[in-house]
């Protein structure tokens, strides 16, 4: 089976200051379907480079890169807007929903850029709800919702577009102990009983034990392999 992200000899270096930044240096990685990676590292190792890249929310200077057998950093913003509304759902630290919107009209959002009818998007809205437990909070605002359930709601709206891959960009760091716990729970269950394939940066040694695959990077090196 091929991997969903395959990667060889990628590079990424930014200009700063009249200086060149080596943010990500020689990565070879390939995460294959199913799989649950844990990203390790100090702040400022790469980690959410990485993920960006993946995401085609940045583009790698140098190497060979492709998603889901697609090399997409050659797409124009256009196409991977569209390209990552279909294959990527994306889980931020700070949550990111729209405060004057509800939960069900937050998680709604990624299905206004598909062709699905308002009673498909319904059912795909309620279905991805109930399976973070939130199933009777559709009509609440972001500020009638705890860290935990905002988080579950921004879980959901990753979620509700049935994504190949799921990015989590240290989905805990803003939540109390109890809550994080709740949230890597969500995920292991996404991982394990809908097969879905994460890779979730993170400082936190207790949310990456909840990965099948501990990746560190430092430097903007990746280390050696770690598995569970």
């Amino acid at each position: 089976m091929p991997p969903v992200v395959h990667m060889r000899n990628l590079n990424r270096i930014y200009s700063h200051g009249g200086s060149d930044v080596v943010a990500l240096d020689g990565i070879d990685l390939d995460i294959m379907p199913g799989e649950f990676v844990s990203l390790m590292g100090p702040s400022g190792s790469g980690k959410s480079t990485l993920l960006h890249i993946i995401a085609g929310i940045d583009r790698p200077t140098s190497g060979t890169f492709e998603v889901m057998g697609e090399d997409i950093s050659e797409y124009s913003e256009t196409q991977l807007s569209l390209w990552r509304n279909e294959h990527i759902g994306f889980v931020f630290q700070s949550f990111n929903l729209i405060p004057v919107l509800t939960a069900y009209e937050n998680v709604e959002m990624p299905l206004l850029l598909t062709s699905l009818s308002r009673s498909e998007r319904a059912e795909h809205v309620r279905t991805a709800l109930g399976i973070v437990g939130l199933g009777d909070r559709m009509d609440h605002y972001p500020r009638q919702l705890s860290g935990g359930q905002e988080q579950r709601v921004a879980i959901a709206r990753a979620l509700v577009v049935d994504p190949d891959l799921i990015l989590a960009d240290e989905p805990t760091g803003d939540l109390d102990g109890k809550s994080a716990h709740e949230i890597m729970g969500i995920l292991k269950l996404l991982n394990r009983n809908f097969n879905k394939t994460i890779v979730m940066v993170t400082h936190d040694p207790k949310a990456a034990e909840f990965g099948t695959v501990t990746r560190h990077l430092d430097k903007g090196t990746l280390v050696p392999l770690e598995t569970a």
